[in-house]
């Protein structure tokens, strides 16, 4: 058995050798074809596209990608020759969370703008979008929830129309996958509906936003976080300096997030094969100060938080880091220092 494995997945090196044949460490930009005419799977992150360039005439079984986000595989190829493919579903949600959070709080904080009772929209409400809204009503705000494939499955309580989101939240984050139906969602008509002063956040993939129409509703919005863009890694350099907080896809870039990716791909291919010793397979915490931790946060005031939060997550460090080496975008993700979460209770 043949696996091959992007090299900058954490914590998998040495984990399948005592198993398999042979197990190929590559780049996943670098991944190409010939590597993968004799190999029985393919474990990767976003940077591997795997279609039918990739993947036509070889022999993989299973691809497992160890990040939530798939749209950098082609499901119908892979259905028509018969690989089946695993993701990492909601393995970086707690990452995602502290990162909004800290950077919500964090750029309140620099502009003086007072957060009590405002009204919090998330868009998108899955593994990530839940982890979101349920901190955000832990910490008081008032909660709206669009997600329409949710609502048709369950039924529309507890969800809203996007217009109606836009048009009462002071806060807008998006959380949503990237496909036909979201790709340049947040676009003229989006933005001529939000509140002015509003909040916008994107941590969910670069092209649900339409850049050009972001860049013109800055002087109509409040404070614009963006973490992921169009074109990574060559992104556009003059909205990263129209906006309040930008970093490198990276939001989610967590220790315990890390682990539970790595985990989830191991998982799922040594399942696929019958790889008994590796079915619970997850990578020890082998930094105890990367640990999570939990935050009591409960009667603080507005400052008080956003403290705390900066002082557990301090975001600001990685804007200032990218807007220094905007060129850097792949290697500041790849040699990121993971970071611990966060939790409250």
């Amino acid at each position: 058995m043949k696996i091959v494995i992007d090299k900058a997945i954490p914590f998998i090196e040495g984990v399948f050798e005592p198993y398999v044949q042979e197990v190929l460490y590559k780049d996943g930009r670098e991944i190409c074809r010939e590597d993968l005419l004799d190999a029985d799977a393919l474990i990767i992150r976003t940077r591997t596209r795997c279609n039918r360039k990739l993947l036509h005439g070889t022999t993989v079984k299973i691809i497992a990608t160890a990040t939530i986000g798939t749209d950098h595989i082609d499901f119908n190829f892979c259905r028509r020759h018969g690989i089946y493919v695993r993701n990492a579903a909601g393995c970086n949600a707690g990452g995602v969370m502290d990162y909004v959070f800290s950077a919500l709080y964090g750029t309140a904080s620099r502009k003086t703008i007072d957060l009590s009772g405002a009204t919090f929209g998330v868009i998108g409400v899955g593994n990530v979008g839940s982890r979101v809204a349920s901190m955000a009503r832990y910490l008081g705000f008032k909660v709206y929830q669009c997600d329409p494939p949710r609502a048709k499955a369950e039924g529309p309580e507890g969800f809203c129309s996007q217009e109606e989101l836009l048009q009462n939240c002071q806060i807008v984050t998006l959380h949503v996958p990237l496909n036909h139906t979201t790709r340049h969602m947040a676009n003229k008509s989006f933005f001529h509906h939000m509140l002015p002063g509003a909040f916008f956040i994107n941590s969910s993939r670069g092209e649900v936003v339409d850049e050009k129409a972001l860049m013109k509703a800055i002087p109509k919005l409040g404070p614009v976080i963006i973490d992921t863009w169009n074109n990574e890694p060559k992104i556009n350099k003059k909205l990263m300096d129209a906006v309040d907080i930008a970093t490198p896809h990276i939001a989610g870039y967590s220790y315990q997030g890390k682990q539970n990716g790595t985990a989830a791909a191991v998982r799922a291919v040594a399942r696929f094969f019958g790889i008994e010793e590796l079915y619970d397979f997850f990578p020890p915490t082998t930094v105890k100060e990367l640990e999570a931790v939990r935050l009591d946060v409960k009667g603080m005031n507005q400052g008080q938080i956003a403290s705390v939060f900066q002082y557990n997550y301090p975001v600001f460090t990685d804007d200032f880091m990218f807007r220094l080496r905007p060129d850097d975008f792949e290697d500041l993700r790849t040699n990121y220092s993971y970071r611990k979460e966060f939790y409250v209770e």
